[in-house]
């Protein structure tokens, strides 16, 4: 995982901040509580939420580059109802000196050398586009807990086995949050870095199919609906198939797209067929 998230700062050098364009919001009515989408539009592909009950909101996964962290507040403000909880499962974001709630493990990871190296290779590729480290309190939610925010209830539970310690959230039992939201697109390399990671992310997977939800949202990629998750398994079914039946990486690169012409991210399969092989 070090070697992943080192590989994702390293990969952000290359792109130009200033040529991204700023985000947009999708909202959802799940009944009793609203469900704010925020594609920031960034260098990292970052999704951002608000969950909005009767009287109060929630946040999750906010943006980490200033100009969407004015965009999102400036939205959040016309919303003109307090925030009663930021939750930051993987992304600290610009929460300034906001007090946060992370899943079991995460704050202590926020603090070490992997995800501090990570946020020093933004620090050095984007410079002063990105908002300063967060100094708000971080409180801890135990795996396997419930907790009630905005009235809305929040199952936090452990995440795919081989992403580093996050949650999976089951919102409101209708929207489940994991790290990378299901897409109909190749899987970044970031995403499945081996062949116990294909295993692991179809896992989590089927634990969402399980869960009863609706909406299907995460910290990269934004929401998808429950077609998206049943690609995403048998995407990666067939990603081990064609791992096996193929001796090269190059020859699996072909293999994939053959069995996927014209699916998004097909520029990204090379370092995907690097990190299998």
């Amino acid at each position: 995982m070090k070697k992943v998230l080192l590989g994702l700062s390293c990969m952000m050098v290359a792109l130009n901040v200033a040529a991204q364009e700023k985000g947009r919001f999708e909202v959802y009515d799940m009944d009793n509580f609203k469900l704010h989408v925020y594609y920031t539009n960034d260098a990292l592909g970052d999704a951002s939420y608000i969950i909005e009950g009767d009287s109060v909101v929630v946040t999750m996964e906010q943006p980490l580059f200033k100009d969407n962290v004015a965009e999102f507040d400036a939205y959040l403000a016309r919303l003109g109802k307090p925030v009663e909880q930021r939750i930051a499962d993987y992304h600290i974001g610009g929460t300034g000196d906001s007090d946060l709630v992370m899943a079991e493990g995460m704050p202590e990871f926020t603090k070490g050398e992997v995800y501090g190296g990570m946020m020093a290779g933004f620090a050095k590729a984007f410079g002063d586009a990105i908002a300063p480290l967060p100094t708000g309190k971080a409180s801890e939610v135990a795996f396997g807990s419930k907790q009630t925010y905005a009235g809305v209830e929040f199952r936090f539970n452990r995440g795919a086995a081989t992403d580093f310690p996050g949650a999976s959230i089951l919102i409101g039992g209708k929207v489940y949050f994991t790290h990378w939201a299901p897409q109909k697109a190749h899987v970044n390399h970031l995403q499945v870095s081996s062949m116990a990671a294909i295993d692991a992310e179809i896992a989590e997977a089927r634990r969402a199919l399980q869960s009863g939800a609706k909406l299907f949202i995460g910290g990269h990629g934004g929401a998808a609906d429950v077609e998206a998750v049943r690609f995403k398994i048998g995407y990666l079914q067939t990603l081990k198939k064609l791992r096996d039946a193929n001796p090269d990486a190059d020859s699996f690169v072909e293999a994939v797209k053959r069995s996927y012409p014209g699916l998004p991210g097909e520029a990204g399969l090379p370092d995907l067929a690097k990190a299998l092989y």
